[in-house]
């Protein structure tokens, strides 16, 4: 109803005033009196929405001020990234529905023109994977999370309430309980300590009392189902769920002959439940390496671990040496130091960015690329001939290295945002995967050349599980490593992982270089192992 719709209908009820009888007349003002009341409910509907408008605006004002000041700084903080994602994803949309209610053309055109560049419900999902994926590598306690408390830092971001039964809810349906229970148990937390949310106490039990019993944990889920029950008699599900429970859980109690024993009053936190098992058979090597943990000592303390590199007495490098220092021994990486300047690193990013898409791996089997989960990262491809930086960067990979670059695969520019990683993996191509490398027609991966192009505020780590080593990326410095024997045989020693990115972001550029042309340059070994 519109006002003037209302003034319109009370001027047709004046206009008849003098033509009806006292008694209509006397109906009449019973229908003023309603259509009067029905303008107040109008004009606070109204001014309700208007008030919540203005309160969105204040809020997004202040955060908006906050995180343009330096954007970099701002999304480098997890929590932070995760909650953009959230809001332009779910909570823009409440706000557009809330405009709707009474047409706002000047708005929602602006809404259509943003939109296609909103992320999209993925992305949100996405984002909130890559904060549980922190929370196991780094061993992180929801609560500590929640309140933006990383090692090493303390931020103004956090998790609400709604904030954190999201995650669960996002857990939860994709069956990951374990997760499920953590941020569920939060957000009853956050709720329970008095903080004002959306979510009701029934909806985060209703989930976390199933979560736990996926858990295997009878006792605590009969326990919070039965705080469901209490909370909310006429649930459509607590009710059969309780009593399922405790026919289950007495069950066991028979066949094993014990007693009863209350639930745990401990709260659920990282460690009250054992994470599952996944595919990664060195899952638990790779993590602690990730945190710092079991890394084994780099060098042999015995012999030099640093000097100048001239490539072999290349011209190009015979003035201005490379900064070599030993990493590993065996199999032998090296870090050169200054490889990139920073104008340079810039020049790269920038001709990145534009061409930015979501990091492939090739299928062994097929060849073929294609997305995996267990690569998260944005990648780009970038030709000698797109800059004289890229032929310029290619040109001094070839003299540092002594290989040709001629057969290697493009410059191949990666950026790693929150819980951005890239599993254990091999470079190299296995004796199952003949056909990995076929449509190059330039052999397999001789070696890699990584160059660090940021420095990471946390994570971010280049580890191999195999021999414990774990190198940290340092803006302008590059790692160089053999893939393959002298013999062509694959060293499989060189298995390595990129660690999930904790603070900051993370740019690499890499070349993987091709066993063609190398022939002279690098001559067949006389073992397999050479």
């Amino acid at each position: 109803v519109s006002y003037r719709f209302v003034l319109y209908l009370l001027i047709f009820l004046l206009f008849f005033l003098s033509l009806l009888c006292l008694g209509q007349m006397t109906d009449l003002l019973y229908t003023e009196k309603e259509l009067v009341q029905s303008l107040r409910e109008y004009i606070k509907a109204e001014e309700t929405k208007l008030a919540s408008v203005k309160s969105w605006a204040n809020k997004l004002d202040a955060l908006t001020r906050v995180s343009t000041t330096d954007p970099e700084g701002y999304l480098a903080h997890p929590v932070n990234a995760y909650k953009l994602m959230k809001r332009l994803n779910t909570e823009w949309n409440e706000l557009e529905s809330l405009v709707l209610q009474n047409p706002s053309d000047g708005f929602i055109s602006n809404m259509s023109v943003h939109r296609q560049y909103f992320p999209d419900e993925e992305d949100e999902t996405g984002a909130a994977k890559a904060l549980m994926r922190l929370q196991d590598t780094y061993q992180l306690d929801s609560e500590a999370f929640s309140k933006g408390k990383l090692p090493g830092m303390q931020s103004d971001a956090f998790l609400t309430v709604d904030d954190c039964f999201d995650m669960g809810k996002t857990a939860y349906n994709d069956a990951d309980y374990y997760h499920a229970v953590l941020w569920m148990q939060q957000s009853l937390k956050q709720l329970d300590a008095g903080e004002e949310a959306a979510t009701t106490k029934a909806e985060i039990l209703d989930y976390l009392s199933y979560s736990v019993y996926q858990m295997g944990d009878l006792p605590r889920a009969i326990e919070l189902t039965r705080r469901l029950v209490a909370i909310d008699p006429s649930h459509q599900r607590a009710g059969g769920n309780l009593r399922y429970f405790e026919k289950l859980l007495f069950k066991q109690l028979n066949e094993l002959n014990q007693a009863y024993q209350p639930a745990s009053e401990e709260p659920i936190q990282l460690g009250t439940y054992n994470r599952p098992k996944d595919h990664l058979p060195e899952r638990e090597t790779y993590e602690a390496l990730c945190r710092g943990e079991g890394i084994k000592l780099v060098r042999k303390r015995s012999r030099l671990f640093c000097r100048y590199q001239d490539g072999f007495r290349n011209p190009r490098l015979l003035l201005k040496p490379m900064k070599e220092e030993d990493e590993w021994d065996s199999p032998h990486i090296v870090r050169y130091l200054d490889v990139l300047s920073s104008e340079e690193i810039d020049k790269i990013k920038e001709l990145a960015k534009p061409r930015l898409a979501r990091a492939t791996v090739r299928d062994p089997k097929t060849g073929v690329l294609t997305t995996a989960q267990y690569r998260v990262s944005k990648s780009a491809w970038l030709e000698g001939e797109d800059d004289p930086v890229i032929a310029r960067v290619n040109q001094r990979i070839e003299d540092i290295t002594g290989l040709t670059v001629d057969t290697a695969e493009l410059l191949q520019v990666a950026n790693y945002g929150v819980g951005g990683q890239y599993e254990p993996h091999y470079d190299f191509s296995r004796r199952d995967e003949p056909d990995a490398f076929k449509r190059l027609g330039t052999g397999n991966r001789v070696a890699t050349f990584l160059n660090y192009m940021s420095d990471v505020t946390a994570g971010g780590a280049t580890v191999f599980p195999d021999f414990g080593a774990a190198i940290w990326p340092r803006k302008g410095t590059a790692v160089f490593w053999y893939n393959l024997f002298k013999s062509g045989e694959g060293d499989y020693r060189t298995r390595h992982a990129a660690c999930p990115v904790l603070v900051g972001s993370k740019w690499v550029s890499n070349k993987w270089i091709h066993e063609r042309g190398q022939e002279f340059r690098r001559p067949c070994g006389l073992t397999e192992v050479d």
